[in-house]
């Protein structure tokens, strides 16, 4: 079953609602500061509950090398930082 948008398996328990599978999802998302993709849930031997969970992969950004300084044209930049722009290898996206 889906909940929330993440992909919920429960194996040997019948009798658990949708309230308590959002409560089990709320707890894993504040225990992590991450967003879950999977959660299973199946009893333990102590009469309590398993709680197997994958989280979501971490975002990240972006991060550039900049040569020089940061201005709208290199007319300002000396010799060496022009030479430098002008060898510098631009990688495309694929």
């Amino acid at each position: 079953m889906v909940v929330n948008g993440i992909n919920v398996t429960i194996s040997g328990i019948n009798d658990m609602s949708e309230q308590e599978v959002v409560a089990y999802i709320d707890m894993l998302q504040d225990e992590n500061q991450d967003e879950l993709s999977q959660l299973t849930i199946s009893p333990a031997e102590n009469g309590e509950v398993n709680l197997d969970y994958v989280l979501q992969p971490a975002r990240f950004e972006r991060i550039r090398r900049i040569t020089g300084y940061l201005v709208g044209t290199i007319d300002r930049w000396n010799n060496a930082k022009r030479a430098e722009e002008h060898d510098r290898v631009k990688h495309g996206f694929n």
